[in-house]
């Protein structure tokens, strides 16, 4: 059976940049506070002008000429977001217009938060494996800087936008179709979702003057509860993946966990007895961009050149739901 591979990369983050000294005219707080605490020292802005798609789209022509692929030869497009441009359409449907994507591709959305890309990645391997797609373009793109609350100290400080974009095709895993993708492992735990949500804009609570003034169409968290269960969920999905792939933390040449916190990102790699030069960080440039950061970094690693043919990378995630996700990559 052809195997999932990574044929190209791309990403693409805003121009305005957001320091932490911006929000000492916000919030009670400061660099210092914010570095100490979570190892950002700035985030990215969208535009007002630009929309969830608009990142997509441009991380997604970035990874088609990285792949050598033209719109024309894209079957699918698969958008992980948690900031739709709207409640439906799918976001990949704009970004299949945008592009020029045939009519005869498949396009949407898979909402897990965080999670999503790697959720999404199982979604271009199922089909990729049946052998009726040739060329998937999974996009992972946020502009979560639309549900911060920027009076909540808590929060406000931790998210930024962007996205990345990655061109998956059919392979024999020689190599020669791309970095194959060998596991992919997902949990979930619904029990918690209430940790990290945004209350209203659904059908469980439609938008109103009184959700409107309770601020309750921004994001909200329990900040101490999540952290526990990030390492936890990272944890998990490390040893899933790694366990289906065969291989030990001792075989990674590169950890990219979810860019939320340095301090879960030390603590995940301690736990995985994981040395801090195989583990990628950016999130003290880019903050959380949820479901764009794993496909963000690891084309940021890409370009550094981290990897190196025959390396294994795994790329970890966590978020809202709650869902947590592992992928094991050979370069």
């Amino acid at each position: 059976m052809a195997r999932a591979c990574i044929a190209g990369t791309g990403a693409y983050l805003p121009e305005r940049v957001m320091t932490n000294a911006e929000f000492e005219n916000l919030v009670e707080t400061s660099d210092e506070w914010i570095r100490t605490r979570t190892g950002i020292r700035e985030r990215r802005v969208a535009a007002p002008e630009q929309a969830t798609s608009d990142l997509a789209v441009e991380a997604a022509r970035l990874a088609l000429a990285d792949a050598g692929v033209e719109p024309a030869q894209v079957d699918a497009v698969i958008v992980a977001t948690l900031t739709p441009d709207y409640g439906f359409p799918a976001t990949a449907c704009l970004v299949q217009k945008a592009l020029g994507i045939p009519t005869t591709a498949a396009a949407f959305d898979v909402s897990a938060a965080c999670t999503g890309f790697l959720y999404g990645l199982e979604c271009a391997r199922g089909l990729l494996a049946t052998g009726s797609y040739r060329n998937v373009l999974l996009i992972g793109a946020e502009t979560l800087s639309r549900i911060t609350d920027y009076t909540d100290r808590g929060t406000c400080i931790l998210f930024g936008d962007g996205a990345g974009a990655a061109v998956l095709q059919p392979g024999l895993g020689d190599g020669r179709n791309g970095h194959e993708v060998i596991s992919v492992f997902l949990g979930a735990d619904g029990a918690n979702s209430h940790l990290l949500s945004m209350p209203a804009g659904g059908s469980r609570k439609p938008a109103s003057h009184a959700t409107v003034d309770a601020r309750e169409h921004f994001l909200r968290m329990d900040g101490r509860e999540v952290f526990k269960l990030a390492v936890y969920g990272m944890i998990a999905a490390a040893r899933g993946a790694l366990a289906r792939a065969g291989l030990t933390a001792g075989d990674l040449a590169l950890v990219i966990p979810h860019q939320a916190n340095l301090r879960i990102i030390e603590a995940v790699a301690e736990r995985l007895e994981v040395s801090r030069d195989r583990v990628f960080v950016n999130v003290d440039r880019y903050g959380n961009c949820s479901a764009a950061t794993t496909i963000v970094a690891l084309d940021e690693a890409k370009r550094q050149g981290r990897l190196k043919t025959g390396d294994h990378v795994l790329l970890l995630a966590f978020g809202a739901g709650m869902t947590w996700g592992g992928a094991v990559i050979r370069w």
